[in-house]
């Protein structure tokens, strides 16, 4: 199997926008994972994407933006709301490379729904913010429903410099250009595009995450290998297709 290169932009052009959205702001915190301790948590068809040998668990907090079917408007009020996911990294027998989320915190009970009901994804209702102050941002999170109730996540990261050129393990973890799930007994992809990230380098301030583990993933060992910001882009989703 030939595993597709990791690119600043997609290779696979999207014919029939499904999805299309905007996310802002951006933190990006990843911590170094052995491939063989989160592959039980992948879908059937699929197996841990690696750089180097090590495979990697991804916390990112951001803003969803003017969610809205196709290429039209986005939803009012429904389609803009605060998220914060927990994710891992895949490889399908096609050789697509892709994300996987343990959960995806939002502030909007509707959009939960829906995208649990139609792609079995791991959302849950929570109550979020984000508070800036300069180049200081603090993203926070209580998670309402479903369990565990309670869980949360409060991260302030500092926004440093833009990043002129991403490191290969940045661009490794941050151009992703679709997601894998397990929905109604099939492992399927979900192809995106947006344009090539503005990414920054920045500081973490401050964490206290229960996410992780409410993930089903062991609790980080130390503070995170990378920590970056992006200001954000417009994404475009297709249509699922099978993973197998």
């Amino acid at each position: 199997m030939e595993i597709e290169p990791v690119e600043h932009a997609p290779v696979r052009a999207i014919r029939r926008a499904w999805l299309a959205q905007r996310w802002h702001d951006l933190a990006f915190l990843h911590w170094a994972a052995p491939p063989e301790r989160v592959a039980p948590l992948l879908p059937a068809g699929t197996r841990p994407d690696t750089f180097d040998g090590l495979t990697y668990v991804g916390l990112i907090g951001f803003q969803m933006v003017g969610v809205g079917l196709g290429r039209g408007p986005g939803v009012p009020y429904f389609g803009t709301f605060w998220e914060t996911n927990v994710r891992l990294y895949s490889v399908d027998s096609s050789g697509r490379r892709a994300v996987v989320f343990r959960s995806l915190d939002a502030s909007r009970l509707v959009p939960v729904l829906v995208a649990q009901l139609s792609l079995r994804l791991p959302y849950k209702w929570s109550a979020m913010r984000l508070d800036r102050s300069g180049d200081t941002l603090t993203y926070r999170c209580r998670r309402r429903w479903p369990g565990p109730a309670g869980a949360t996540n409060r991260m302030t990261v500092r926004v440093g410099a833009p990043i002129p050129e991403p490191t290969p393990l940045e661009h490794f973890l941050t151009a992703r250009w679709g997601l894998h799930t397990r929905a109604y007994g099939r492992t399927l992809h979900l192809p995106n595009w947006h344009p090539q990230w503005p990414l920054h380098r920045a500081e973490l301030l401050h964490l206290d995450d229960e996410l992780v583990t409410a993930g089903g993933l062991p609790a980080p060992d130390g503070p995170p290998m990378s920590v970056l910001y992006s200001p954000g882009v417009p994404v475009v989703f297709g249509g699922p297709t099978s993973a197998g």
